[in-house]
């Protein structure tokens, strides 16, 4: 019995890493296959718009793998994104606060949104698809309330706009100025997310409630507690992606922010997060995010129209499900 057990679990391992393995090489063949359809692709300033544009996605991504290791889904993530954003544009333009104290609102603003998640789900038994179905429509009517059905504008905080756009690289070495700012907040948000779900207490359970929660609790663990700081800390995440594209695009849009949800889970499947819980990465997501960014990338160079861009992506998480759920029916 304990050798059969052993057997399945350095197959669990093995699994795990086979599909992020899969990913890394999918990401691969496409960067292959783009730059051999068209010669605008492998150029610096595309591979710039790439890192770009996976900087918020990665971000988005980075705290839904917590919550879907912990057996949970947050669908609010695009719209907690975007009312944090709008609460930096207010705290910062319309009360006239300094940029650090409207920083500090969006990731603030995006803790709370995932805290009132948490307490739905572990207080008020509410399931995980609801709630955060529930905070998807409350903030985003609350981003159009607050700003008055328009977007706001950083026109009088041009330094903050700056935080985004401009390249520490770039002044260092002129050939990696299309990699900006952003680029480096993703990825240092990366390494603070790997060292939580790696090294600390909250990682740890964020992968024992995943796996068995009732387990979990006999053993003495305040769940309630724990599930509550994992949908608080993907929160967190989204907040600091509010405030990434709100920096990005120098205004906060209330009207954006509905399908970012999608892109951000999609990118944490496709790494190797399982939907049923208690096994993924933060290398797995960010290796994710990169693949929809460079698909996404490469078919608009090729020309491909936009809604057949959405069906290619769609049918890669099928398969990436397809793939989690095979590996899951081989280790048992």
């Amino acid at each position: 019995m304990e050798a059969t057990t052993a057997a399945k679990r350095t197959f669990q391992i093995r699994s795990d890493t086979l599909q992020r393995f899969l990913a890394f090489g999918g990401l691969i063949i496409l960067i292959i296959v783009f730059s051999l359809a068209s010669p605008y692709f492998l150029t610096s300033e595309n591979m710039g718009g790439i890192l770009l544009a996976t900087a918020v996605n990665g971000v988005l991504a980075l705290g839904v793998t917590f919550v879907i290791i912990n057996g949970g889904i947050d669908l609010s993530v695009g719209t907690v994104m975007t009312f944090s954003a709008v609460m930096t544009a207010q705290v910062m333009i319309v009360w006239q606060q300094p940029v650090l104290v409207g920083i500090a609102a969006g990731l603030l603003t995006g803790a709370l949104c995932g805290t009132l998640n948490g307490l739905m789900v572990t207080k008020m038994k509410i399931p995980p698809f609801v709630a955060t179905l529930g905070m998807l429509y409350i903030t985003k009517g609350l981003s159009l309330v607050v700003a008055q059905l328009k977007p706001i504008y950083f026109n009088d905080a041009p330094i903050f706009n700056q935080v985004a756009m401009s390249s520490v690289l770039g002044s260092i070495v002129p050939a990696l100025d299309p990699v900006k700012n952003v680029v480096l907040v993703f990825f240092v948000a990366a390494l603070v997310a790997a060292f939580i779900l790696g090294k600390t207490v909250l990682g740890r359970y964020t992968f024992a409630l995943g796996s068995n929660t009732e387990a979990t609790r006999l053993s003495g663990v305040n769940v309630d507690r724990w599930q509550t700081a994992v949908f608080m800390l993907c929160g967190l995440f989204a907040g600091l992606a509010g405030v990434v594209i709100a920096s990005r695009l120098n205004s906060a849009q209330p009207a954006l922010g509905a399908g970012y949800e999608l892109d951000a889970i999609a990118a944490a499947v496709i790494g190797g997060t399982s939907l049923s819980g208690g096994e993924g990465s933060i290398l797995g997501t960010i290796i994710g995010a990169l693949f929809i960014a460079t698909l996404a990338n490469g078919l608009r160079v090729l020309g491909v129209q936009q809604e057949w861009q959405i069906v290619v992506t769609g049918t890669v998480l099928v398969l990436a499900v397809f793939l989690d759920r095979f590996l899951k029916q081989r280790s048992r």
